[in-house]
């Protein structure tokens, strides 16, 4: 008997922005390669499309990656005045994360959120954000360190069981925002050791994998070992949560 081909799992991803066409077709790359990497198959999602068409386009999906992005979450949806730092809207990316994350929740899909993307979702979750973060140190050093700071991970956290980090974690760091106060249904399980930046959230019900992370783990999978291995961990275990996801649904 031949063996049965592995069906790699199809993972949504909204354009990263719609009107910086630039930097989006330079960013998303890198996470559909880091999906692909992880054995997924990355499925972009158009920004700009009507609902209906989103959701017939994400129904095949087994899992959604909410990447990056040079907007911000509008403040009035956590109910704060505007900061003066604070970047404009995408109110086209924002539809496509709420319908991404509408039906990850109704049907328990795995969730992957990267910087922006934790914001997004916090803020889905009914959380709030830090506007523009003011710390003693240079917290967000650009794109081109490979180590900006370190974080330190929960120890019971499922982050902690994938990327095993006990001493504290190395990452990148290109952010200006983050989580507040968390969400409904999920938990900080990493703050930044220098500041106490929260730099990541995870779900709190069990079954149901939902990470986000405030660093870069698509930029750091060619890095050296120290940061590269942490992020492939995080990729394989989001596309292994994804395969599973998507063999229970088709066994239903």
């Amino acid at each position: 008997m031949s063996e049965l081909k592995t069906i790699a799992p199809r993972i949504a991803i909204p354009v990263p922005h719609s009107s910086d066409r630039e930097y989006a077709e330079r960013s998303l790359p890198q996470y559909e390669n880091a999906v692909r990497g992880a054995g997924g198959e990355p499925v972009r999602i158009e920004l700009g499309q009507t609902s209906e068409q989103v959701m017939q386009q994400i129904a095949s999906c087994d899992a959604v990656l909410l990447p990056g992005s040079r907007a911000d979450v509008d403040p009035q949806k956590y109910h704060a005045e505007r900061h003066e730092k604070t970047a404009p809207a995408d109110r086209e990316r924002d539809k496509v994360d709420a319908l991404l994350l509408q039906d990850a929740y109704k049907l328990r899909k795995p969730v992957l959120g990267i910087c922006y993307g934790l914001q997004s979702l916090n803020v889905y979750r009914s959380g709030s954000l830090v506007q523009h973060i003011e710390s003693a140190i240079n917290h967000s050093p650009g794109r081109t360190v490979a180590k900006a700071h370190l974080v330190n991970v929960e120890p019971e956290s499922r982050l902690a069981k994938i990327v095993g980090a006990t001493p504290p974690l190395a990452v990148n760091s290109s952010h200006h925002q983050s989580a507040k106060v968390a969400g409904d249904g999920l938990r900080v399980v990493a703050r930044c050791a220098e500041d106490g930046v929260i730099e990541a959230l995870e779900g709190a019900a069990s079954g149901h994998f939902v990470l986000a992370v405030q660093w870069h783990p698509e930029r750091s999978v060619n890095d050296g070992p120290e940061v590269a291995e942490s992020a492939h961990a995080i990729f394989r275990e989001f596309i292994q949560a994804a395969r599973e996801h998507g063999e229970s649904s088709r066994r239903q």
